[in-house]
């Protein structure tokens, strides 16, 4: 019998791939089954595969690939798997791999454990270890698959529009978290005007809803509990936790963010009106926004002592725990009314 995981662990382990490693996406596409692969965006987690949407020249595919390891049943068993499909892919595409995933020689790749030995945290860009510590273990949920429905074009409009309601509330605190400590020379380098979301929320709001949205939006009790956590970690003057949350929010919408957009334009045909939430043109090349960012959070490491920099990381967990807790909140809710 196939695993099926939860929806805490699906969209964790996709966020993380589709926010860290959408060129490992991209590999693992070309590899193994469209060598024309333009954008690769994993939607989905089993015990026997993972599964990816793929866009090349001819259209738009959806990609299952089996675990090199053979079927599994927990949770850290996807990182070797993920591991070991990148490896491989890496093998046939004649791409090196990169020693950050831990990655193995193709012969004894899907033997590899998640707990092999790795280079102490101390002696990797402080950028890595944020990026490895959101493999971190996500509880069991009962919810349904909400944000993988939206990826995989199966979620319907008053999904995304709840979506975004829920967004509005998150950054409304973010944005203001963000605020009270920019004077904080360590928050310097974080924060480009160009990242500000809350009037393009509220454009979107207004097409998706009416004028009248903000009577008509409600939070989960999750996304309340976010909320108030980015408040309280502003309060206290605590710039490495804002960028915590920070982090895990942006760098996502740069990156896999910008998949759910093109997925819900085209499946619910709406303007720019409706994904402008998404658009972040005027940060010009993305990618490298992202690698600048990323040197930001290096830089912000080594101005850190060991015990800032692991609560720092438990921050960054605690992020991606109130995102997925969002996720099933919102499952749960559209379970109750259908």
């Amino acid at each position: 019998m196939v695993t099926n995981f939860s929806d805490d662990v699906i969209s964790g382990v996709t966020r993380h791939m589709n926010g860290d490693h959408m060129a490992d996406n991209l590999l693992i596409a070309r590899a193994f089954g469209h060598p024309g692969a333009t954008s690769s965006t994993m939607v989905g987690v089993t015990g026997a595969s993972g599964r990816w949407l793929v866009t090349d020249a001819e259209g738009e595919h959806e990609l299952t690939v089996e675990w090199p390891g053979g079927p599994i049943t927990e949770r850290p068993e996807i990182r070797r798997e993920v591991v070991a499909l990148y490896t491989a892919a890496c093998a046939k595409l004649g791409v090196p791999a990169r020693d950050e995933h831990g990655a193995q020689p193709q012969s004894d790749a899907a033997d590899a454990s998640v707990d092999a030995p790795a280079a102490a945290p101390e002696d990797r860009p402080f950028s890595v270890v944020i990026r490895e510590s959101s493999w971190s273990d996500h509880s069991d949920s009962e919810g349904a698959t909400f944000m993988e429905d939206i990826m995989r074009g199966k979620g319907s409009l008053q999904d995304y529009i709840d979506l975004v309601a829920q967004h509005y509330f998150m950054y409304e605190a973010l944005e203001a978290a963000a605020d009270q400590v920019a004077a904080d020379p360590r928050f310097a380098g974080f924060h480009s005007p160009s990242l500000v979301r809350l009037p393009a929320l509220e454009a979107d709001l207004v097409h998706l809803i009416g004028a009248d949205w903000r009577e008509q939006i409600v939070a989960v009790p999750a996304t309340l509990e976010y909320a108030a956590r980015m408040r309280e970690v502003a309060a206290e003057g605590w710039a490495a936790g804002v960028v915590a949350h920070h982090y895990t929010r942006y760098l996502g919408d740069l990156s896999g963010g910008q998949y759910i957009a093109k997925r819900v334009a085209k499946q619910h045909d709406l303007p720019s009106a409706g994904i402008a939430f998404y658009d972040f043109s005027e940060l010009g090349d993305l990618a490298e926004f992202k690698n600048q960012y990323r040197a930001a959070l290096d830089v912000l490491g080594e101005q850190l002592d060991e015990a800032e920099r692991a609560r720092m990381l438990d921050e960054v967990r605690a992020a991606y725990a109130f995102n997925t807790a969002v996720f099933r909140d919102l499952g749960q809710a559209k379970l109750a009314v259908a």
